[in-house]
Order: structure tokens, then sequence, then C-alpha cells
């Protein structure tokens, strides 16, 4: 049995594991048990397009707020607020203070998707 090995750990969004898992079903014409659980729910809960996830990312990245790291971008995008009360739910599970006016400009740039 082989023994894979983690060369690099990067965060990623619902969206993303999306796009990855239709590639690996191109590549390989069917996924695993796993895979295929994993594609059920995401179908279910991913509201946005690759590229529209893609520009949000980048959006959010571009609002340079120091203490805003990827992996909580990434959950941002997954569970897209649509206030500023959900934000701070979701930005309760992580040691970090986020300001007003910063969670106001998060807000502005999630409400441009956010259906």
């Amino acid at each position: 049995m082989s023994k894979p090995e983690v060369l690099e750990k990067i965060p990623m969004n619902i969206v993303e594991l999306k796009y990855e898992l239709a590639i690996i079903r191109k590549r390989d014409g069917d996924l695993t048990f796993r895979g295929t659980k994993t594609e059920e729910y995401i179908n279910d809960f991913a509201k946005l397009s690759h590229k529209d996830a893609l520009d949000l990312v980048k959006k959010l990245q571009g609002l340079n707020i120091t203490r805003l790291k990827d992996n909580l971008i990434h959950k941002i995008v997954d569970l897209m607020p649509a206030s500023v009360a959900e934000l701070k739910v979701i930005l309760q599970g992580y040691t970090l203070t986020v300001s007003n006016a910063d969670m106001q400009k998060i807000m502005g740039v999630v409400k441009e998707y956010v259906k």
C-alpha cells in the first residue's frame, strides 16, 4: 500500500473543491465512495460559480485586513453571510478581533455576490 505524503496545506473553499472533484471525475471516470458523498454534499451547499468564488477571494484578500487569513476568507466564501451579525457569528469561532469598519468592508464585498 502506498503512503501518500502531504506536500503542502492550502485552504480551499467548497466551490474550489467542487471544481477539483469534477476534474478528478473527468480524469478517473468515477469517484470513490467518499468522493461521491462529498460531491453530493457540495452540490447542495455550493452557492457560487467557480469564477465568482475566485473573484470574491481576490477581492477579500485585496482589502488587506491584517488579521483576516486565507482560511477565514475561504470560510466566508463557503458560508456567504448576508449581514454583519452573521459575519460576527462566523468569526466568533476563531481567536481574532475584527473592527466593525473592517466587517462593513467585508460585507460590502460579499453583498455583491449574495443572491
